[in-house]
């Protein structure tokens, strides 16, 4: 018998036998095959309202800070009984965000800003402030924010869409050209911009063009901005994630990577592209949001399918590895996704949680007290959480198998995993010019780990379903029990 182990998740493509998935879901990619991904975990009481931004911040002396936001307030989680405070501007409400934006939020120093483009740039002192204020020298209203350098950049302006602009130098209440370095630039092609990812330098996303800003010490210019891609461009503007120095975006024409200094490079290309266009619901783009998980090399983007229930939740996440550079796919559902870091707990804040060990959801050890944030999202019923719970169901199914033309005959196979329960199945069909087969689901058996079956067909795929809750490491593929029964 000859191992057929799981490959990369490559849905665009035909199959290749042995080297590729034919669908996977709630799994994610290993050097040796593929683990389990976990369900969400509650942390802390619900929002008043959908969560359509989320934000921490580090304070000087290492505390941890979350902000979130809804449709016309800002909030800040309370750190003793993890509910929310309401820290808007005087305690009122804001314009209300447009359907198809969220909240931005950045951190200059001890400041934290939070922009939505209906509303002037917020600011919130963490070293005095208990609620968020009016930036102070006349900021241009915006949909979007980043730092850049010593910098703070603005971008997706509501009355001027074609340009950047940035603050004085070690200065956001400076916004007067000219004064202090604080300058913008309009862009003559390329669309309306919009985002800027930050860093030393930043990099500038139009509808149809990229562009690089270097700062310039001492020079008129202040920025040196040069294209560094044409046609190409930002397709949702709350795709675009920065995981330590890479970038991730997508593009119109599928996902991309910039490299420090580099090019966009395509990363979807013949893998997940297709597939994933035909499945995003292209009217709800506030809801195609990506974050990075800084304790991994996975990013992450939510979105909401085409056949997607809830208008205000996306449905589905797809993962990309960049180290192993595999994608992958979640069901999972949501308001919002981002890399949050945890506050930790004390044993004073323990009855403010709840009066029972026994009845905590978020188990005591996943209360970390380092500040590296995680992956997190907030749910359907506006809580935030981590993905810390029980493994989800898992399903993997393999590319379809031939013998050269010649007919099988199927016994069974073994799954390749260290998983105590797995039901196996498979789908067949004697041409590619007609749909699969499903075959019945039968469980692996305990003594001899096997899925035990027989079936009689020239085309095979092998599917592998762990339920929910099940503890299991890898899924490394499967090994199955066929003997061919020449051509017919």
């Amino acid at each position: 018998m000859t191992l057929l182990q799981w490959g990369d998740w490559r849905p665009d493509t035909s199959d290749y036998e042995g080297t590729s998935v034919h669908s996977i879901l709630n799994v994610v990619p290993r050097g040796d095959g593929y683990g389990p991904f976990p369900s969400f975990s509650a942390y802390t009481q619900a929002l008043p309202a959908t969560c359509r931004g989320a934000f921490y911040a580090l304070k000087s002396d290492g505390s941890v800070i979350t902000f979130a936001g809804t449709a016309t307030k800002l909030y800040q989680l309370n750190n003793t009984n993890y509910s929310w405070t309401d820290v808007s501007k005087g305690a009122t409400t804001y314009p209300s965000l447009s359907t198809s934006a969220q909240w931005q939020f950045a951190q200059f120093g001890s400041l934290v800003f939070a922009t939505q483009a209906n509303a002037p740039l917020q600011v919130f002192d963490l070293s005095s402030a208990s609620a968020f204020s009016d930036c102070a020298g006349a900021p241009p209203q915006a949909a979007y924010i980043s730092v850049v350098g010593r910098f703070l950049v603005l971008s997706g302006l509501l009355s001027q869409p074609y340009r950047i602009q940035w603050s004085g130098l070690n200065a956001t209440t400076t916004w007067t050209s000219g004064v202090n370095s604080s300058d913008f630039q309009d862009f003559p092609d390329g669309g309306i911009v919009r985002g800027v990812a930050g860093g030393e330098f930043g990099v500038v996303f139009q509808d149809q063009a990229i562009r690089r800003m270097s700062y310039i010490p001492g020079s008129p210019l202040i920025f040196q901005i040069d294209r560094i891609a044409h046609d190409k461009g930002l397709f949702a503007p709350y795709s675009l994630v920065q995981a330590g120095e890479k970038i991730f975006f997508y593009a119109g024409q599928g996902f991309y990577k910039v490299e420090p200094g580099g090019v966009p490079e395509q990363i979807g290309r013949e893998k997940v592209d297709r597939t994933f266009i035909a499945d995003l619901d292209k009217a709800n783009l506030q809801l195609f949001i990506g974050a990075a998980d800084p304790r991994s090399t996975k990013v992450y983007w939510a979105y909401r399918s085409a056949n997607g229930v809830n208008i205000a939740n996306y449905d589905k996440i797809i993962g990309y590895d960049y180290l192993l550079e595999r994608f992958f796919t979640l069901s999972v559902t949501g308001e919002f996704i981002a890399g949050i870091s945890q506050t930790g707990l004390t044993l004073e804040a323990l009855d403010a949680i709840s009066s029972s060990i026994d009845a905590l959801v978020l188990s005591l050890d996943s209360y970390a007290t380092a500040v590296q944030p995680q992956i997190a999202q907030f749910n359907n019923a506006h809580i935030l959480g981590f993905f810390a719970g029980n493994p989800l169901e898992a399903t993997l199914e393999s590319a379809e198998q031939a013998a050269d033309g010649q007919r099988v005959t199927l016994r069974g196979f073994r799954p390749i995993t260290d998983a105590p329960t797995v039901y196996g199945s498979v789908t067949y069909r004697d041409t590619q010019a007609v749909n699969s087969i499903l075959g019945t689901e039968v469980l692996m058996n305990a003594r001899t780990g096997r899925c035990d079956m027989m079936r009689d067909s020239r085309y095979i795929r092998y599917k592998q379903r762990i339920p929910a809750g099940t503890n299991w490491t890898f899924a490394a593929g499967v090994e199955p029990d066929v003997t061919t029964n020449g051509v017919q």
